[in-house]
């Protein structure tokens, strides 16, 4: 199995009140985009890594990456307007590597969360490899309730990533939806509606959070520490 892995970063700090890319931001010590590379890049099927991010913030991003991560190889990608913009931005970068049959699965992760486990990612590249698509998901608790009110905890997840799908199959979708103007929310719902590929839920946790607000930040800092703890 080889395996690229893209990690996108081409969002902005709004939500979580600041000055610059959110992902840029320090979290115990290090930036949370540095973070989120090293989980990716740690996974022994991996053999490439594609970093997406806005034109404006490279300068930035090789300092960060040359303090941070020093002699980890990656490819340096311009995102789009959107998500889906970005991750098709980054697939036809790999698209000479897909379509040889060089890469096996791509796994598409949000620079964002920090703190997916080495666990977690090889669980979620395995799925992939076996099934053709595979998703983590954490339980989505009691936040969530049918219209009568009935909890709907274990019957619905909180969808997270990384996400992972076979490479030419997610290729193909991708630029099928472009080709119709269509935006999904995340990689696996472009997946479902333009492939056959059998998604499947990989378990996960609440750990594995989205940095979008200064609480989250709080959060993120003292999982981190407690992990370097162990």
């Amino acid at each position: 199995m080889r395996v690229a892995a893209v990690v996108l970063a081409g969002g902005s700090g709004t939500r979580v009140g600041a000055d610059r890319n959110k992902v840029y931001l320090s979290v115990a010590g290090r930036s949370i985009i540095s973070w989120s590379l090293e989980a990716m890049a740690a996974a022994s099927s991996v053999v490439r890594v594609v970093l997406v991010t806005r034109p404006a913030d490279r300068d930035l991003v090789a300092d960060l990456l040359a303090a941070e991560l020093p002699g980890v190889a990656l490819d340096l990608v311009d995102g789009g307007a959107q998500r889906q913009d970005s991750e098709l931005q980054a697939l036809r970068h790999l698209a000479p590597d897909i379509l040889a049959g060089r890469i096996d699965i791509v796994a598409i992760h949000d620079g964002a969360r920090p703190l997916a486990d080495p666990g977690l990612v090889e669980a979620v590249l395995a799925t992939a490899a076996e099934h053709g698509g595979a998703v983590p998901g954490a339980p989505a608790g009691e936040l969530l309730h049918a219209g009568d009110g009935t909890p709907l905890a274990g019957r619905h997840v909180r969808v997270q990533t990384p996400q992972a799908f076979a490479a030419a199959p997610l290729l193909q979708a991708y630029e099928a939806a472009a080709k119709e103007g269509y935006c999904a929310t995340d990689t696996a719902g472009c997946v479902q509606r333009y492939s056959t590929l059998d998604v499947r839920c990989v378990p996960s946790s609440a750990d594995n959070l989205k940095v979008t607000t200064p609480d989250d930040l709080v959060l993120a800092e003292a999982l981190l520490a407690r992990r370097q703890l162990r």
